[in-house]
């Protein structure tokens, strides 16, 4: 039961569940790479009309779970190429086979979708008066725990009830494309940062222009390798890909669905999963708008936080966050600069609530703790549910704390608007703790948000439950202010 009975909290019956039949195509290459040719031989040894009669049962069987399966195939054809005889003279039933052979489906939400964020639609256009369009942002869960970001759309009325669009029977992953240009000053101060910088990565870069591409580099790099007289650092040379390969845009067609998009896994660093976007709508100081999301990369060693940047959320360029301050997970923006300079809350240490500041959106170098654990509830570690909220009291976050039998809750704080490091108020107790029937899942006894949304005086919390399901709670903002009291 929620411990503070002053606040009533009203828990949505909507639940935003997984659907195990939505799936995506990807690569599947054996990592023993000497059986790659073995497998095309085999293919290109059968017949014109057994390929024929075999390609066209795969199209059959798979067009209606993929609106492009076809591209699908000659993509993955294309990628084992270097494979494939040159001498072969081969059609394109074969090539289409060839491609299936080393295709996967996998299912994106087939063991959990949790960790929401809500944030407004840029089209707001023919919403009812009163109301909103909104894009909620989920990681979803499949098969050896990799996770993604899907998304979710709706409208919440002037009343402030939700309706969900109904989700497609279609997910795609998105058109890939390395950032065609970097920076040199900031390509070096990462690699000083990773204490990377050598001899080697001194001789490729003092001969890159300030403004570089990728291909630039990798050209660039190859020269270097190829030169008999220099002696050349292979760990430097593995972690200038790895950092390019961290930087780079996504496409998605522009005629689908939001439901239809999913950013997976693409680069070295991600192989593990993207976890926990929280998403902000950022206003700049003319008032235009770009949505920022930041995200932990995981490759099953170590995490990245990384930055994900759109307009319109069919183009995200993903960015590499940069500083001695970028530690850890759970990184929220806020929604606007703060006295000329960007503002973040973190959680660098896994215990504390931290805030920074910068000048530079990619570059943080100090935090400093505004909040430490104090009740029980929280006593194990503290950090925030999302970026904060603005109003005219002071920006409200909130928060999740870690108790006894690790139970997760969320709780609420009020900063001061124009001295953020500073809180005014909190809630003496949490604002949601896990129910009865939000108590079992993957992770049992967990309530967790990646922010909210106010509309029409009210918090609209989705929330994640056992890290399985989601829900949506609701509460008043001026209701939840006025039960906040100083620390």
């Amino acid at each position: 039961m929620d411990m503070d009975l002053k606040l009533k909290i009203k828990r949505k019956k909507t639940k935003i569940l997984r659907d195990t039949s939505r799936v995506i195509t990807r690569l599947h290459v054996p990592h023993d790479k000497t059986r790659i040719p073995k497998i095309v031989n085999r293919v290109l040894h059968l017949t014109e009309s057994d390929a024929g009669d075999l390609i066209e049962k795969i199209l059959h069987e798979f067009s209606d779970r993929h609106k492009n399966i076809r591209q699908v195939l000659e993509r993955h054809c294309n990628d084992v190429a270097e494979y494939i005889p040159e001498s072969e003279q081969i059609s394109e039933t074969k090539k289409l086979l060839i491609g299936a052979h080393f295709t996967m489906e996998y299912a994106i939400e087939s063991a959990a979708l949790f960790n929401p964020s809500i944030v407004p639609d840029p089209d707001q256009t023919n919403v009812p008066e009163g109301g909103i369009r909104f894009i909620m942002s989920l990681r979803a869960t499949g098969e050896g725990h990799i996770s993604s970001i899907v998304f979710r759309s709706g409208i919440i009325d002037k009343q402030n009830s939700i309706t969900f669009n109904s989700a497609s029977e279609f997910v795609e992953t998105p058109g890939l494309r390395v950032d065609s240009a970097y920076n040199r000053h900031l390509f070096l101060l990462k690699l000083m940062e990773m204490n990377a910088c050598n001899d080697t990565t001194t001789q490729v870069l003092e001969q890159l222009p300030e403004e570089f591409s990728y291909s630039e580099l990798k050209a660039r790099i190859g020269r270097l390798l190829s030169d008999p007289n220099v002696s050349v650092n292979s760990e430097a040379i593995e972690i200038m890909h790895w950092l390019a390969d961290s930087n780079y845009e996504i496409n998605f067609p522009v005629d689908h669905r939001i439901s239809e998009r999913v950013i997976f896994p693409v680069s070295e660093n991600e192989t593990s999963g993207i976890e926990d976007a929280r998403f902000v709508q950022f206003f700049d100081e003319n008032g235009e708008v770009t949505y920022y999301a930041t995200y932990t990369a995981y490759n099953g060693i170590t995490i990245l936080p990384q930055l994900i940047e759109t307009k319109d959320f069919i183009t995200f360029n993903i960015i590499t966050l940069n500083g001695k301050a970028v530690q850890n997970k759970g990184m929220a923006l806020f929604p606007r600069k703060i006295k000329g300079r960007y503002a973040m809350l973190s959680r660098q240490d896994g215990e504390n609530n931290h805030i920074m500041f910068s000048d530079h959106l990619h570059f943080w170098q100090k935090s400093e703790i505004i909040q430490e654990p104090m009740k029980p509830w929280e006593f194990i570690q503290i950090g925030n549910c999302g970026s904060p909220l603005e109003t005219s009291e002071g920006w409200l976050v909130l928060t999740h704390g870690v108790g006894p039998m690790r139970q997760y809750s969320i709780g609420a704080m009020l900063l001061d608007l124009d001295e953020p490091a500073q809180i005014i108020g909190h809630l003496k107790y949490p604002l949601l703790t896990p129910n009865e029937g939000e108590r079992e899942g993957y992770v049992p006894n967990v309530v967790y948000s990646c922010g909210a949304l106010i509309h029409n005086n009210e918090l609209i919390i989705p929330y994640a439950m056992s890290d399985i399901t989601s829900g949506i709670a609701t509460v008043s903002v001026s209701d939840l202010i006025d039960n906040m009291r100083p620390l």
